[in-house]
């Protein structure tokens, strides 16, 4: 039985590798946008923190001061978002596409001028990237008929930042719909005047939303280039900030419903790979690029609201004058 279905939870368990950074993205995602901000920028920072991460574990020869210094330089872009559009009001449109502008000019330049590579960096022994965890067991359980491959393959074997992205769903969540902090979120996205006349500053809550997102987008990145791979390449990113975006607006800017979206997506391109040169019964071979075109796709199908009617927060793209 195990045998039968382990072709399906291998399946899986590169959907979760896949998703990860797509989930840590679009819950970024969910917090700017939840108080009022566009932010486009998923994609820059996406690609600047696996950059970073790789560099500086590089440079110092420990992944925790490369995931550090990603998660830096993530926020400080998201703090630069944050001047543009709430400090002085601009469009935040325009402010999120010159920060994926900045990530992708400056990501190969200086890669480029650093290592001479071509804008990558050197390859990372193991040593230098985080780990797969073998969980509690999964070897003793591995051969209990359908409940041993899902604990001992799908939900074991997977390196810290992966379970970090699935604790930061509820984590958002809970944050949002179960604290003061999220209650005045929430607000300041729908009715900013009436957070303003409470007493609280609508910037300062602003800020603090973008600053936590760019926070998640540094270690997406850094799962980029030092866990999920072995080193920055250029464009690793390949559009999954905008992927994780769409997921938002499918999920109608609500972590669990993100998620979803997130592991379809995820799903569509570890089926990709899993049908590389398969023949299929009445259809035959499909063509590889068709696949891994489809997440793509779908992410036009999303922005451009085909598919449901999402509701935004009523206050989105919309710079508050005190």
């Amino acid at each position: 039985m195990n045998e039968m279905i382990m072709p399906f939870i291998l399946t899986l368990d590169a959907t979760l590798r896949l998703a990860s950074p797509l989930m840590l993205c679009a819950m970024a995602g969910i917090f700017a946008e939840r108080s009022g901000i566009v932010d486009i920028s998923l994609e820059g920072k996406l690609l600047s923190g696996a950059f970073v991460a790789a560099a500086v574990t590089t440079a110092s020869g420990s992944v925790w001061v490369g995931l550090g210094a990603a998660m830096i330089a993530t926020m400080s872009l998201s703090a630069l978002h944050g001047f543009a559009t709430i400090t002085h009001r601009g469009d935040q449109v325009v402010s999120g596409l010159a920060i994926n502008m900045l990530a992708m000019g400056l990501t190969i330049v200086v890669g480029h001028a650093v290592y001479g590579r071509g804008g990558q960096t050197p390859a990372l022994t193991n040593d230098l990237r985080f780990s797969p965890n073998t969980l509690w067991l999964s070897d003793m359980l591995k051969d209990v008929p359908l409940l041993g491959p899902i604990y001992s393959e799908l939900l074991s074997g997977h390196n810290l930042l992966v379970y970090l992205a699935l604790i930061s769903v509820p984590a958002t969540a809970f944050i949002l719909y179960r604290t003061r902090f999220g209650l005045r979120l929430r607000a300041v996205g729908e009715v900013p005047e009436a957070v303003d006349t409470a007493g609280i500053s609508v910037f300062w809550l602003r800020y603090r939303a973008l600053i936590l997102g760019g926070l998640l987008c540094g270690i997406a990145g850094a799962y980029l280039s030092v866990a999920l791979g072995a080193g920055f390449a250029r464009e690793m990113s390949a559009g999954k900030g905008y992927i994780a975006l769409a997921a938002v607006i499918f999920g109608n800017w609500r972590p669990f419903r993100a998620l979803g979206a997130c592991l379809m997506f995820g799903f569509l391109e570890s089926l990709s790979t899993r049908l590389e040169g398969v023949e299929l019964p009445l259809v035959g071979e499909l063509p590889t690029q068709l696949m891994l075109a489809l997440p793509y796709v779908l992410t036009v199908l999303l922005l451009a609201g085909f598919i449901g009617r999402p509701t935004p927060p009523a206050a989105i793209g919309q710079p508050y004058i005190k």
